[in-house]
């Protein structure tokens, strides 16, 4: 193909990508944002109500209701008239349009943080959650979202363009997160979403921005000017910083989703048992401290010696350092949960773990008394050589005697004492009160050794 023809083609293509003929005049433009900057009057009354709606979906974990109030918002007004301000150098234009987005900003986290504290609701939801960990493509999202935007202003034809920018950038639930996370002091709801309206702003205000220099929209100022300049060069410098914590959220993001698609390679991968299935499995990292834990019903497995084995093959998962916690629920037959919804045999499982967690707390407390028995006679030394010096040995148990007529069973205290002297009958009776009360029991069989 000869050059001839590659330039036709060029040709062609740029044809497709041509704003001639499309676009309003730049006055046009100019007087369509400059109206959706201000607000005052009807503007910060929607705003409010906006405000009010966007939270009680997220208060109610309603989608459906927060798209609703991104579409009646008119947060983007300033943000647009930042772009065009800074690309046009129109300085008064600038210091409007901020401090109308403050303004804006300011009304929209007090009415929320308002709201929030009267509602009787205080639970994260999803909805909500999703306003607090942002990442790069938030930053794509509100750097494409403002080109459209302002070409979508700019057009001829505006079609559906400017509801679509203002449901993508999602301007008003950040800021209502930022109003929940201060009614309930929630800083890292606080700050997540701060974070996601900044990018938000910047981004779309970066795209305005480049949007008007493209469109080739002349300068308010008739030679470049120093300011103008150092505008500029601060703008690049807020953009860079903005993005650069996006990119580490992004990275511990993906991070994680690929912990959890290795953790779940490796229960599908080995944890294949005859008799026993998996029931659920989670992957967690706190603090760095990674798990995966993993309920299994069916045949009990020996749990050392499985859990051992296991841990064993983490590496060649990627999941070195990672522990493994392993939970177990029998079923006399595996075959009869079979068919069963999975509620049911999580609820079964539930019931099975918490008959085992009760055998084990059973258990723990007779170990526990059984140490405390064994270490009393530690404890009674100290006393007993201030109070019974004629004691030499002491001995401490617990016997269990059988009525052989009535077949009834009798534990009681059995204390085995060697004396270094004598002890008057009158002391051996404080002896036996005095080991009544020190064991807790009334039934004490007291034993001198020889």
């Amino acid at each position: 193909m000869n050059i001839k023809n590659w330039n036709s083609i060029i040709d062609s293509l740029s044809n497709y990508f041509s704003l001639n003929g499309y676009i309003l005049s730049q006055n046009e433009t100019e007087q369509s944002i400059r109206e959706g900057i201000t607000f005052r009057g009807p503007n910060i009354l929607i705003l409010i109500f906006a405000i009010f709606i966007a939270s009680l979906g997220l208060n109610t974990n309603s989608t459906a209701v927060i798209i609703g109030a991104m579409l009646i918002s008119p947060l983007m007004g300033p943000i647009i008239g930042i772009g065009l301000a800074v690309g046009t150098e129109d300085f008064e234009l600038l210091k409007r349009s901020a401090r109308n987005l403050a303004v804006a900003a300011g009304f929209s986290v007090i009415t929320s943080t308002i709201y929030f504290l009267i509602s009787p609701v205080s639970e994260g939801h999803s909805e909500l959650l999703a306003r607090t960990s942002p990442t790069i493509y938030d930053v794509f999202i509100g750097f494409f979202g403002g080109f459209a935007g302002i070409i979508a202003i700019a057009a001829k034809n505006k079609g559906n363009v400017i509801p679509g920018v203002a449901i993508a950038t999602a301007l008003m639930p950040p800021l209502c997160t930022v109003g929940f996370g201060l009614a309930t002091w929630q800083w890292n709801y606080f700050l997540g979403a701060l974070y996601l309206f900044l990018i938000n702003s910047i981004y779309i205000a970066l795209a305005t921005f480049i949007g008007i220099k493209l469109m080739k929209f002349s300068r308010h100022v008739v030679e470049p000017s120093p300011r103008a300049r150092r505008v500029r060069k601060f703008v690049y410098i807020i953009a860079v910083l903005t993005l650069l914590p996006s990119v580490y959220l992004t990275y511990r993001m993906l991070g994680q989703e690929r912990f959890e698609m290795n953790a779940s390679r490796f229960v599908a991968e080995e944890f294949s048992f005859p008799s026993t299935q998996v029931l659920s499995h989670s992957a967690t990292d706190v603090s760095g401290q990674r798990t995966i834990s993993v309920t299994l019903i069916g045949k009990i497995l020996p749990q050392d010696s499985v859990t051992l084995a296991l841990s064993s093959r983490l590496r060649f998962y990627g999941l070195q350092g990672t522990r493994l916690n392993i939970v177990q629920g029998d079923s006399p037959d595996l075959s009869s949960i079979t068919g069963r919804s999975s509620t049911e045999i999580l609820e079964f499982a539930q019931q099975s773990i918490a008959q085992k967690q009760e055998t084990i707390d059973s258990l723990e407390a007779v170990l526990a008394y059984r140490r405390m028995n064994d270490t009393v006679v530690a404890r009674l030394a100290p006393e007993l050589r201030v109070i019974f010096p004629q004691v030499a040995d002491i001995a401490v148990t617990r016997a269990v005697f059988g009525n052989t007529a009535t077949d009834r069973l009798d534990t009681v205290n059995v204390a085995l004492v060697k004396y270094s002297k004598p002890l008057p009958a009158a002391k051996a009776t404080e002896l036996r009160k005095y080991l009544q009360a020190r064991l807790q029991s009334d039934s004490l069989l007291l034993q001198t050794m020889k």
